[in-house]
């Protein structure tokens, strides 16, 4: 087959396999269950990869047919997912002992390929989607790397891993009871629980039916939302432009993070956009508990706590119960065949399923039913929930102590939520508290799950720049400091620019990052920090502190420039030309912000 002609799609690849004495170049074929192997768990993947590989995504067609939405883009696949010609491990070696290769790819993975994306690996998960921290012994250790002291997560740490670290463009999971939204909350990143059958979980290793729904995760909200573009169903109904928030105030109370970094975020932003009407503010419990009549056979008849405080404890109960009797379901007579071996935290809560004995099984489900219903009901017509993610702090690497019921109770409670009903679910990243990475999240109807993407995507530019607004207010007052660490300022931001002159991005924003915890009131280090954010290809971080230069200095115009340049390339078109002409007033002579306003202009005819 001439390599003009080579097809993607085919199970067979061309690939360089070594170079001559002469310098001519061999070319070996080889099959996709002969793939050349790559480390997998070296510093610089963070663990995140079981098996990396390639299969690429479909060429661009010639024109005038329109380009494939995905084009260029990589993902990875959480090890729960098949893919023709390889052993699926579930997050477990005697799995992947006891199982032969899939006979067919899943199919949410065809359909990506055929529209331009390129798979190049497979992640770490928790042992049978089971665990929440992110860990898995039989794989080593997979590193948050926003926070490499927190856990990143579970069940699909990998892929949360493998999206912050900026090693593929968005990356698959399987979400039960939070698998996508927990490390997305953990690593800062995005993430996507779709409405429970919206996506074909076909070709995916299940652990509850009734609760598993195929969700994604990504760094860039456009990102976020061509995924979905392609995966999710056209409705025949479009949803009403106008949208409404709901903020769950009694679910923020469970949190120990500030309103100011959550709520208020929110708020200011809509305020600052057009189609939102004014948020309201509710008692999610007491909406749950007086109309979900089924869940009262769930509450604790201990809890000290009101009956409307205790529903979405209860709720929680639910999720548990429902996940415990389907994984039993599926995997008793396995377990008990092969007696695999499994981390010490998975194999506590694969006995609890093994051992459980449903008592109130008609309950569970009617839970779920009248609980969509309900909230089917408080969102119509564009409305959104607003609740965290989780009321969970992360927890330490290596924290080795069996989790408190307490603990449990706060990451789990929240995530009921959209987890029983079904409904769908967006976790967005708030910065940072206390050393954390922090969300929130904004749960919408069944069904309205481009409604939902379509607000994340045009309010996401927005919330980043209130994110930093929020932290400059919750940050100390700039210290005024000593001439001695103005001085070591300007030595580390002379050893930035000789960095970045050098084409050292990294080491330049590692010296930038340290003039600016010397002294933190200094707009040009955050522009220059910026700067090697672009050239990294790291845009959302260049924006954020391109706005926070221009928090402390209105007139810089470097930095309306390198924001211009990061909003273009997170395809804000809009937002992007503001910027150049915020910088061609300052500089009405700039042939660089004249040429891109020009660009732009045509962009957005």
């Amino acid at each position: 087959m001439p390599l003009g002609k080579f097809d993607p799609l085919n199970v067979k690849v061309w690939f360089v396999v070594g170079i001559t004495m002469a310098g001519a170049i061999i070319i070996a074929q080889t099959t996709r269950r002969r793939r050349r192997k790559v480390p997998t768990n070296t510093l610089e993947y963070f663990g995140a990869f079981v098996e990396r590989f390639e299969l690429l995504g479909a060429p661009q067609p010639l024109p005038p047919a329109a380009p494939l939405l995905l084009s260029g883009l990589s993902f990875a696949i959480s090890d729960n997912f098949d893919i023709k010609g390889q052993v699926t491990g579930f997050g477990n070696p005697d799995w992947r002992k006891t199982h032969g290769p899939a006979d067919q790819t899943a199919l949410i993975v065809t359909v990506l390929r055929k529209k331009g994306a390129g798979c190049i690996g497979r992640t770490v998960i928790d042992e049978f989607s089971f665990g929440m921290k992110g860990e898995n012994l039989h794989y080593g250790m997979t590193t948050n790397p926003d926070v490499p002291t927190d856990v990143p997560g579970g069940s699909c740490s990998g892929s949360a891993v493998a999206v912050a670290a900026g090693l593929v463009d968005f990356a698959l999971g399987s979400d039960t009871i939070g698998g996508v939204r927990i490390p997305a909350s953990f690593c800062g990143v995005l993430g996507f629980r779709p409405s429970h059958a919206a996506v074909c979980s076909s070709g995916m290793l299940p652990n509850s039916q009734s609760l598993d729904a195929i969700g994604w995760l990504a760094r860039n909200p456009a990102v976020l939302h061509r995924v979905g573009s392609v995966l999710l169903p056209v409705t025949a109904k479009a949803i009403k432009r106008t949208r409404h928030f709901i903020f769950a105030d009694d679910c923020f109370q469970l949190s120990n993070v500030p309103i100011q970094k959550t709520v208020n975020v929110i708020s200011n932003s809509i305020e600052s956009l057009s189609g939102f009407q004014a948020p309201k503010h509710m008692n999610i419990s007491q909406y749950i508990a007086s109309n979900v009549p089924s869940l009262k056979e769930f509450y604790e008849p201990s809890s000290k706590s009101s009956k409307a405080a205790s529903s979405i404890k209860a709720l929680s109960t639910v999720m548990l119960l429902l996940q415990r009797y389907e994984f039993k379901t599926n995997y008793e007579d396995w377990i008990n065949t092969v007696k695999p071996s499994i981390s010490l935290e998975v194999s506590a809560r694969v006995l609890e399923a093994i051992n459980y004995t449903p008592d109130h099984l008609k309950s569970l489900y009617n839970v779920r039913t009248e609980l969509r219903a309900a909230l089917n009901t408080l969102l119509k017509d564009g409305g959104i929930l607003l609740i965290p993610t989780t009321a969970a702090v992360p927890l330490k690497h290596g924290f080795k102590q069996k989790l408190s019921a307490e603990y449990q109770d706060s990451l789990y409670t929240l995530l009921s939520i959209a987890g029983v009903s079904g409904c769908c679910q967006a976790t967005v990243p708030l910065g940072k508290h206390d050393s954390h990475n922090i969300s929130v999240s904004f749960v919408a109807a069944h069904g309205a799950d481009r409604f939902l993407l379509d607000t994340i995507l045009d309010m996401y530019s927005s919330i980043q720049e209130q994110v930093v607004i929020a932290s400059s207010y919750c940050l100390p007052a700039p210290q005024h400091c000593s001439n001695g660490d103005l001085d070591q300022s300007e030595v580390l931001k002379e050893k930035g620019n000789a960095a970045f002159r050098g084409k050292h991005w990294k080491k330049a924003v590692n010296y930038y990052s340290d003039a600016i915890k010397l002294n933190n009131a200094n707009a040009k280090y955050y522009c220059n920090r910026a700067a090697a954010y672009l050239e990294l290809g790291c845009y959302q971080q260049a924006e954020t502190d391109c706005t926070h230069a221009i928090s402390l200095d209105k007139k810089i115009v470097k930095a309306y420039m390198r924001r211009g340049t990061a909003r273009e390339m997170l395809l804000y078109y809009k937002e992007a030309l503001q910027d150049f002409r915020y910088a061609l007033a300052l500089e009405p002579q700039n042939k660089a912000a004249r040429a891109a306003e020009k660009r732009i202009e045509k962009l957005l005819k």
